[in-house]
């Protein structure tokens, strides 16, 4: 089964079109619709509040800053994988789905049967639309459970607040039976219940809930919780940055509960965009992958989250000599530090500019063996090649014809495969036992950015039957004798 189907075959067309460079360009407006999806309702509150002024662009500034900080920071997150669909697919979401159930609600005033054939059809049509939408997503990666989480948690949020009100049985009934239809929709490709189970396995991986499954959520980093990282003291700054968002966005998400105008009391789009804030902090405090999920939509929130700390803060006398003149205080530091902040956003920029430089290729031929790979394409081999993941899925697009023992899909291997692939960096002489039985007589290897196969390589430099083919700067070949 091939979850990623409908992703590979729109990247495989851009790609065809123009290369990796239309891709990059592709991936770089990929990711401006997810930011733009997600703020685009705090932009139309700002507006609606006329606070899009000269002031208003004056205090922006600050936010904007921090934004160009955080995208620089975890710059590395946002890549062209899979994900990055599932977001935008979750920024329409966002978008349409608490205001979709907040207007069945707000037309509970009027007769029930008026107000049912009022909205019937555009309700149909978006629900319709949704509907598309979600069998799309379900092959275009296995996050798309996300959708009718998300569509369940507007309607829980809406039932409730019907509860105050009159209910209309009819109109409850048809979202039951359009929510029920979101999740039901895997059924309906022909996958069918292979496809509908495939959110619960990676669950399963992701948190090594069975024993089979332990291997995945302790061996893969991205599948590690930032705390664990920050412990063994990997990616020391991004994680501690991880948590002490994911914590803001936690606690400001209670403190805009409790308050009186934003709690049950307010919208069903406020409380539904709140409580998942409160799942995407948890998603990436559970696993560092996670926290693309996180960051749109905690700068989405962020304008909210602003003003609750701020009005938090008065409310408990925090603030000295009253809640006014912080504010005034606050947009004094914040007009004479416009130009230093610029400059800063300017400086990233430019830090980011050059760093583009280093690459003379579209290609990063330092984490994928590229020269390598068309040295081995021009001397083949009779056997079966063993090379680590990362390498894989470069390996089998350059050169198909030749067999690859494993690339980033740890979905479609074992745990006991997963645990020997890692075991061979700790114990040359069970690669040794097993190339034999596996008819392994070329082995490629990165000689840097991945310090885990040193042992492995210089066993096999070392040993008589294994010789040295191919080396540059990045990678090393490895052939065997008399084979």
């Amino acid at each position: 089964m091939n979850v990623h189907e409908y992703f590979q075959q729109i990247v495989a067309l851009v790609y065809n079109v123009g290369g990796s460079p239309l891709l990059v360009a592709f991936k770089a407006v990929l990711w401006g619709v997810v930011f733009a999806l997600f703020l685009w309702p705090s932009v139309r509150s700002l507006q609606k509040n006329d606070i899009a002024n000269t002031k208003g662009v004056k205090q922006s500034i600050m936010p904007l800053a921090l934004f160009a900080v955080l995208l620089f920071v975890f710059r590395f997150h946002l890549e062209m994988r899979p994900v990055v669909f599932s977001l935008v697919f979750l920024g329409i979401y966002w978008n349409v789905l608490p205001s979709f159930f907040e207007i069945s609600h707000s037309g509970m005033a009027l007769n029930c049967s008026d107000c049912f054939h009022k909205i019937y059809i555009s309700k149909f049509l978006v629900a319709l639309a949704l509907l598309v939408l979600q069998w799309v997503w379900c092959k275009c990666q296995g996050l798309y459970i996300l959708g009718p989480i998300f569509a369940s948690i507007a309607f829980g949020v809406g039932l409730f607040d019907s509860w105050k009100k009159e209910i209309c049985t009819k109109n409850t009934a048809l979202q039951v039976f359009f929510v029920i239809l979101l999740f039901a929709i895997p059924l309906m490709h022909r996958e069918g219940l292979n496809l509908f189970l495939y959110p619960f396995g990676l669950l399963n991986r992701l948190l090594g809930m069975s024993p089979s499954a332990v291997i995945f959520a302790s061996e893969i980093a991205e599948n590690r919780s930032p705390f664990t990282l920050l412990m063994v003291g990997e990616n020391v700054l991004e994680s501690m940055l991880m948590i002490v968002l994911c914590i803001i966005g936690l606690v400001v998400g209670v403190m805009k509960l409790r308050r009186p105008d934003s709690c049950v009391h307010g919208s069903i789009i406020e409380v539904t965009r709140t409580l998942w804030l409160f799942i995407a902090a948890i998603l990436a405090l559970i696993a560092e992958r996670n926290f693309v999920l996180f960051l749109p939509v905690f700068f989405a929130e962020f304008p909210d989250c602003k003003q609750t700390f701020l009005h938090r803060m008065a409310s408990l006398d925090l603030i000295p000599f009253g809640f006014k003149h912080f504010q005034l205080i606050s947009r004094i530091l914040t007009t004479k530090c416009c130009l230093l902040i610029v400059a800063f956003i300017a400086f990233l920029l430019g830090l980011w500019g050059k760093s583009l430089s280093s690459y003379d290729s579209s290609i990063a031929y330092q984490r994928v063996p590229v020269a390598a790979t068309e040295w081995m394409k021009n001397h083949p081999h009779q056997g079966r090649l063993f090379n680590d993941d990362r390498a894989g899925g470069y390996l089998a697009f350059v050169n198909p014809s030749d067999s690859i023992f494993i690339d980033g899909r740890f979905i479609l291997k074992t745990a006991d495969f997963f645990e020997r692939y890692l075991n061979y960096s700790e114990s040359p002489q069970l690669f040794f036992q097993d190339a034999d039985s596996l008819n392994i007589d070329r082995v490629v290897l990165p000689l840097r950015y991945y310090a885990r196969w040193y042992l492995l390589i210089s066993s096999l430099d070392s040993d008589e039957n294994w010789n040295v083919s191919y080396r540059d700067s990045f990678f090393v070949v490895i052939d065997r004798q008399n084979h």
